[in-house]
């Protein structure tokens, strides 16, 4: 078989870990703010495990939620977009014109006085989502064809995007731009996955074929990406469990503009 085989849609069936995938969620912030606080000693190892300011662990974490999203591209795939521009189109200018005006604006009016929280907001607004993306739009029954295409091009540009962007919308809020971290980021965030899921796409068609890519790989992956996902969430509630669970109301000045922007975006 070859990588141009047409895609073939199956009918989503969802295991009991999938069904209940927000309550595992919910548990593992749980368990993370736990660890913050009974066991501070956790969340200090393992956010003293860095990389040029980078967490060594969430990176790697990271790197498993991303790479079963990029290693499914087929640049066919992306080709075929052009035949239906106007999903592809509505999240690039959502994600890349909207959204960072919006948190910008946003952190900037509720978190005045804040350099550093404002920053930390600017780019988590910078930042869209994809390496849940096609995990989501399985539970919803979407369009996964789409989905992937979309969440493709996301990848994609993020390598393009992310650090002219940042620069900019720090630089218009007044906040040094970290150069180098931005571009640590990049490299090790975006590049390094987007790049294996290439390579590793391609040999593993070439010896095992798109039957067992598509049928065992792939489904596999999604797999890891959950478990990574939920690691992720326990190791990052445990470097501020005890700041959040002693301090609540900083919590919710943090998310205000968080929330106000997904709010924003959805409506």
């Amino acid at each position: 078989m070859t990588e141009e085989q047409p895609y073939v849609k199956h009918e989503a069936s969802l295991g009991l870990f999938e069904k209940y995938l927000t309550l595992w969620i919910a548990i593992c912030i749980i368990v993370g703010l736990l660890l913050g606080r009974f066991l501070p000693q956790f969340g200090q190892f393992m956010d003293s495990l860095k990389f040029n300011k980078l967490s060594i662990p969430i990176g790697i974490l990271l790197f498993f939620m991303m790479y079963p999203t990029v290693v499914g591209i087929r640049f066919s795939d992306i080709r075929k977009a052009a035949h239906n521009p106007k999903p592809l189109l509505v999240t690039i200018i959502a994600n890349w014109v909207v959204a960072p005006i919006i948190m910008t604006i946003y952190a900037n009016v509720l978190l005045a006085g804040n350099p550093q929280y404002i920053a930390g907001v600017i780019l988590l607004g910078l930042s869209p989502c994809t390496a849940m993306v096609m995990w989501w739009m399985f539970l919803a029954k979407g369009d996964m064809a789409q989905g992937l295409i979309n969440t493709a091009i996301n990848a994609l540009l993020m390598l393009a995007l992310y650090a002219p962007l940042a620069a900019f919308y720090l630089g218009v809020s007044s906040i040094p731009v970290p150069w180098d971290l931005i571009a640590t980021s990049v490299l090790i965030f975006i590049a390094l996955p987007v790049a294996a899921g290439a390579i590793s796409r391609k040999l593993i068609l070439e010896k095992k074929g798109e039957g067992w890519f598509n049928n065992t790989y792939i489904p596999t992956l999604g797999k890891i990406s959950i478990v990574a996902l939920l690691t992720t969430l326990i190791v990052l509630f445990s470097f501020e469990g005890e700041v959040i669970l002693n301090d609540p109301l900083l919590v919710a000045y943090l998310a205000a503009p968080n929330l106000l922007h997904y709010a924003t975006m959805i409506t």
